[in-house]
């Protein structure tokens, strides 16, 4: 399964990545329980710390880890990359990996849109909204590619396109 690798470039507060490429991977699921098989296939591929929710309606990015969102059920619009970044629509099935700095927003959902994410090796997150400090910047550039992609595993998707 070949994700779509999507460059961002800084947008007003948001850094994004300088180093690595978002990815969308279009129907990584299509039958039963998507929350229990995102669950599933993110753990069997060393992503944990996992929770089900949606995404906020706000610009944010994380800089202490990459993430990854599994599009458990319906469907919705997001802003990536920040206020001037790229729209996408995303349905249930679908996954992305975000690498730290990567802004995102819900701009709209489905009444049942839910979103399993996970962080490799089950890191800590944060939540920033504002412009990052010299430290989160550097964070951000000096983290490391995971050594497995979510929907992958061991080979294929960031680990081929990160390294």
């Amino acid at each position: 399964m070949e994700p779509e690798a999507i460059r961002l470039e800084p947008s007003e507060f948001v850094p994004n990545n300088p180093t690595f490429s978002l990815m969308l991977y279009r129907g990584v699921l299509r039958n039963g329980d998507g929350a229990a098989g995102f669950e599933a296939l993110f753990g069997r591929n060393g992503w944990s710390n996992m929770w089900r929710n949606g995404v906020y309606p706000f610009h944010h990015y994380h800089s202490k880890t990459h993430e990854a969102l599994g599009f458990a059920a319906g469907r919705a619009r997001l802003m990536l990359g920040g206020p001037s970044g790229i729209e996408v629509e995303v349905h249930a099935g679908d996954a992305a990996i975000l690498p730290a700095g990567t802004g995102h927003c819900r701009i709209s959902a489905s009444s049942d849109f839910l979103v399993i994410g996970a962080y490799p090796s089950g890191a800590d997150y944060d939540l920033c909204r504002e412009a990052p400090t010299p430290e989160q910047l550097k964070r951000i550039r000096e983290l490391p590619a995971p050594e497995t992609d979510p929907v992958t595993g061991a080979s294929g998707g960031l680990t081929a396109l990160w390294r």
